[in-house]
C-alpha cells in the first residue's frame, strides 16, 4: 500500500459547482433553502452575522471561533490559534471547504497556525492534511457534529439536518466532505423521460450506456447524461429503483428502494462525500447514505433494527450499439431533461477522467492498480468490515472472457462479450468451457445456455441466476470495502 495522491489540490469548488443547477432548482425547492451567501464586509461580532443564536449556543469557544472564520469576523484567525486545542485540525479542515482553499489569504493563515501548532507541514496540500489528519486516532471534540452542522449550515440551511442532534454515526464525521454544491445540486433525474430507441438520433454508436432490464422492460441510461445528474430515480418493471452514478469512483449501482416489509425510501444526493464516494439521503428522515454499501451511515436510520440494506440489481456498462442490437426494444433516456447542459459524449468531467489523480483523498491507496483503472466489483453483504468482496481487473476480463470463481460461499461465472461488457451469473456448479462472446455460452456437461439480462437458460430448461456487479475505479473499491480480493 502506498500514496499515490496528487501533489496539487484540484479546484475542487470550481470543477464540482459546474455540474450544479445553475439558476434552474426542482419544484419541491422552497426559496428560503437557497444556500446562505457570506457579507461582502468583515463583521466584528459573531452574534451579528450568524442566523440561529441557538446554535451557537451549544459550540464552545474553539467552534465559535472557526465559525467566526467561516463567515468572516475581523479578528477570527487570532481567536483561532488562541484557543487551538487537540480537536482544532479536524474543525480547521472543515472550515477550509467553505473559506475557499488553503491558498486563499486566510488558509495560508490557517496553515501557519496549522503547522505552527501540529509541529507538521504539508503547506497548502489539502490531500495531504486530510491524509494526516485521517491517520490520527479518531477524537473529535464533543461539539464537532454540532459544529459541522453550523458551518454547512452557512452553505445550505438543509445542511443542517445530517448533523443535527449529535446523529448516530457509523463513519468517521470527519472524512465526511463537502463536495462543493448543495443538497441535490447536481440534480437527479425523477422519473425522467424516456424515448424508443429509434428517436434517440443524439446518441452514436459508440457512446457508452448504462443498461438494465427488470422483467421485460429494458432501458439504457447514457454516461453522457447521467454524469451531469449522477443519479435517476424511476419504477422499472414495476420496480422502485435508484440508479446512484458515483462519477468520482466510477460505478453506478441499481438499487430498489422499496424493502420488502413495505418500506420505502425517496433518495437523494446529499452534497458530502464520503472516501471519494458520494453520500446519498433520504428526504424523509434526512440520513446519510454510503452509496457503495447501499446502507444508512449517519442519521437515524443508521440505528435502525433491523438493519437496512438496499437491495441491488444488475446493470451492465456497454455501448449504445451494442445495447440497442440486443434489445432493440429498449427505451432510452431522452436529453430532453428539463436541465441545459452539454450532453455531448466525453463532456461531463472529461479532466477528471483523463488523468490518475483524485480530487478527493482518501485516507490509503492500494498502487496494486492504478487508482481509476476499472475494475468489476462484487459484493453480496454491504458491511464493509465483514464482506468479503471482489475487484476484478477488466482487463483481465477482456483477456479472459469466461471466468470463474466463488465469494462467500457462491460459485459463479464471468462473461464478457466481443465489445467488452461483463455480466455474472450462478454457475450453479458448473464449469464453463466456451462462449461465443454474444449470446450463447457452453458448460462441460454439453448444454448451450443463451445469455439473457436476467439469467442464463439452457437448451434443457434450466436457469441461473444473473447476480449483481458493478465497475467501480479500483481506489473506490479498495478504499470502500476491508477485505478486498484483487484478481488481475
Amino acid at each position: 500500500m502506498g500514496p499515490r495522491l496528487a501533489a496539487a489540490t484540484l479546484s475542487v469548488s470550481l470543477i464540482m459547482l459546474a455540474a450544479c443547477d445553475a439558476g434552474m432548482r426542482s419544484p419541491d425547492d422552497s426559496t428560503d433553502s437557497r444556500p446562505a451567501r457570506p457579507p461582502s464586509e468583515p463583521s466584528e461580532r459573531l452574534e451579528d452575522v450568524y442566523p440561529d443564536p441557538a446554535v451557537l449556543e451549544g459550540l464552545d469557544e474553539r467552534s465559535r471561533a472557526f465559525l467566526a472564520l467561516v463567515v468572516r469576523v475581523e479578528g477570527a484567525l487570532d481567536e483561532v490559534e488562541a484557543t487551538w486545542g487537540p480537536g482544532s485540525a479536524m474543525k480547521a479542515m472543515d472550515a477550509v471547504r467553505v473559506i475557499g482553499a488553503l491558498r486563499s489569504p486566510g488558509g495560508r493563515r490557517l496553515v501557519e497556525i496549522m503547522e505552527r501548532r501540529e509541529g507538521v507541514s504539508f503547506g497548502v496540500d489539502t490531500n495531504a492534511w486530510y491524509g494526516w489528519l485521517w491517520s490520527r486516532e479518531y477524537a473529535p471534540d464533543a461539539d464537532y457534529a454540532a459544529y459541522k452542522s453550523a458551518v454547512f449550515k452557512w452553505i445550505d440551511p438543509r445542511f443542517g439536518d445530517y448533523f443535527d442532534d449529535d446523529p448516530v454515526a457509523e463513519i468517521r464525521l470527519d472524512e465526511v466532505r463537502w463536495g462543493g454544491v448543495p443538497q441535490d445540486g447536481i440534480p437527479p433525474l425523477r422519473g425522467p423521460r424516456m424515448i424508443s430507441a429509434d428517436k434517440a438520433a443524439y446518441l452514436e454508436d459508440t457512446n457508452v450506456v448504462f443498461g438494465i432490464e427488470i422483467n421485460g422492460d429494458a432501458r439504457a441510461y447514457p454516461k453522457r447524461i447521467l454524469a451531469w445528474h449522477e443519479m435517476f430515480v424511476d419504477t422499472v418493471g414495476g420496480v422502485d429503483v435508484a440508479g446512484v452514478y458515483c462519477t468520482l469512483c466510477g460505478t453506478v449501482i441499481i438499487y430498489e428502494t422499496t424493502l420488502a416489509d413495505g418500506r420505502s425510501f425517496a433518495l437523494g444526493t446529499s452534497g458530502f462525500l464520503y472516501r471519494s464516494n458520494k453520500l446519498m439521503y433520504d428526504r424523509e428522515t434526512k440520513s446519510m447514505w454510503n452509496t457503495l454499501w447501499g446502507v444508512p451511515v449517519i442519521g437515524p436510520l443508521a440505528e435502525a433494527e433491523p438493519a437496512i440494506e438496499l437491495p441491488r440489481r444488475a446493470v451492465v456498462t456497454t455501448t449504445w450499439g451494442e445495447w440497442r442490437r440486443r434489445h432493440p426494444e429498449t427505451t432510452v433516456l431522452s436529453p430532453d431533461t428539463g436541465h441545459s447542459r452539454d450532453y455531448r459524449e466525453g463532456a461531463a468531467y472529461a479532466a477528471y477522467f483523463a488523468t490518475d489523480e483524485l480530487m478527493f483523498g482518501v485516507p490509503e491507496v492500494d498502487d496494486r492498480l492504478l487508482n481509476k483503472q476499472e475494475v468489476l466489483g462484487l459484493v453480496w453483504d454491504g458491511d464493509p468490515e465483514t464482506a468479503e468482496t471482489l475487484a476484478i481487473d477488466t482487463a483481465f476480463l477482456v483477456s479472459n472472457p469466461v471466468y470463474q470463481d466463488r465469494l462467500a460461499g457462491r460459485a459463479f461465472v464471468v462473461l464478457t462479450d466481443a465489445s467488452g461488457a461483463n455480466r455474472v451469473y450462478e454457475s450453479g456448479g458448473l464449469t464453463f468451457a466456451g462462449y461465443d462472446g454474444d449470446s450463447t455460452a457452453r458448460s462441460d456437461d454439453g448444454a448451450a445456455w443463451t445469455l439473457t439480462e436476467a439469467a442464463l437458460r439452457s437448451d434443457d430448461g434450466r436457469t441461473l441466476e444473473r447476480l449483481p456487479a458493478q465497475r467501480a475505479f479500483w481506489f473506490g473499491w479498495s478504499s470502500a470495502f476491508e477485505n478486498v480480493r484483487l484478481v488481475r
